[in-house]
């Protein structure tokens, strides 16, 4: 059975659009969705890059292409106000969680995706967080110890270690057969390498 390694940042709207996609890629397929929760922004440092909003010149077209394929996808789709958001605490909590509690993994993902990029919500405030998590069913002290514990800070710097030095730039990345596909652009391509 193929699989697709599925690298993501909460911050990305790009992540966010190809995660509402690549699970139902993978079921037609009959491939394995493998969750990797990498700090973009420790990816960017590493490699010199930097989000394409950025880019005066791109954010317009960014905004606009975003927008196009939400559309395309029939997702909902809203530009966060209160981007960039450090997603330090967010993604460390994603590790915590796929360690600890696989089986509530995807519910925590699916929870701040929306808080994020679906009914925006300003999650550079550890309240709001808190409350998001609360709302999704999780206990928000509990998971708050479990994201600054040392345990979850090194895989999740391991984590996004391993994205570097699979020369992954950006989010999301996907790879299927050892073979990297950059951008929720290319699912098409994600899907003819699973066929």
């Amino acid at each position: 059975m193929k699989s697709v390694d599925f690298y993501f940042d909460f911050g990305s709207p790009a992540a966010y659009l190809a995660y509402t996609q690549l699970p139902h890629i993978c079921a037609d397929m009959g491939a394995t969705l493998v969750w990797k929760p990498m700090l973009l922004g420790g990816v960017f440092q590493a490699t010199g890059n930097r989000s394409p909003v950025e880019v005066p010149a791109k954010r317009p077209y960014m905004m606009d292409d975003l927008l196009r394929f939400a559309a395309r996808y029939k997702v909902p789709f809203a530009y966060n106000p209160n981007f960039p958001i450090n997603t330090l605490l967010l993604m460390r909590g994603a590790c915590g969680i796929q360690m600890h509690q696989p089986d509530r993994f995807r519910a925590y993902v699916d929870a701040v995706f929306h808080a994020m990029w679906v009914e925006p919500r300003n999650l550079n405030d550890p309240a709001t967080v808190g409350g998001v998590l609360q709302a999704a069913g999780f206990d928000a002290v509990q998971l708050l110890a479990l994201a600054n514990a040392q345990e979850t800070k090194d895989r999740l710097k391991a984590a996004t270690q391993e994205a570097v030095e699979r020369g992954i730039f950006g989010a999301p990345t996907m790879f299927v057969d050892g073979r990297m596909y950059w951008g929720q652009d290319r699912l098409d391509f994600v899907r003819e390498a699973l066929a």
